[in-house]
């Protein structure tokens, strides 16, 4: 039978990364090319990727600036109570892979 998937992948470089008691946030740049006018401009788009414990570990050996590739999947998540509610789209990493060191490219 046919499965319906949400996934998603991201090479780019970290920003950022927020440990918490049981994930750790990862913010991942990723540069998209668009057109104005006569010229081509680079937007560059920071992505927030949830990881639990199954791929934190890797993340332990990453830091800023590093080039990265992330594969997961798509969810939505919601907390809060009645008018109070709070809907999120969240990209939960299955796969964590450093490609190169940040400083490593500067030898």
């Amino acid at each position: 039978m046919p499965q319906n998937i949400a996934e998603f992948r991201i090479i780019g470089r970290i920003g950022k990364i927020t440990p918490r008691e049981k994930v750790k946030y990862v913010s991942v740049a990723a540069n998209y090319n668009r057109r104005d006018g006569d010229e081509w401009k680079t937007d560059t788009l920071w992505n927030s990727v949830v990881c639990f414990s199954n791929v934190a570990n890797q993340v332990e050996n990453a830091g800023k600036g590093d080039l990265v590739h992330v594969t997961g999947r798509v969810r939505e998540n919601n907390h809060g109570e009645g008018n109070d509610v709070t809907y999120r789209t969240e990209l939960v990493a299955d796969t964590f892979s450093i490609l190169a060191k940040a400083d490593s490219e500067n030898e």
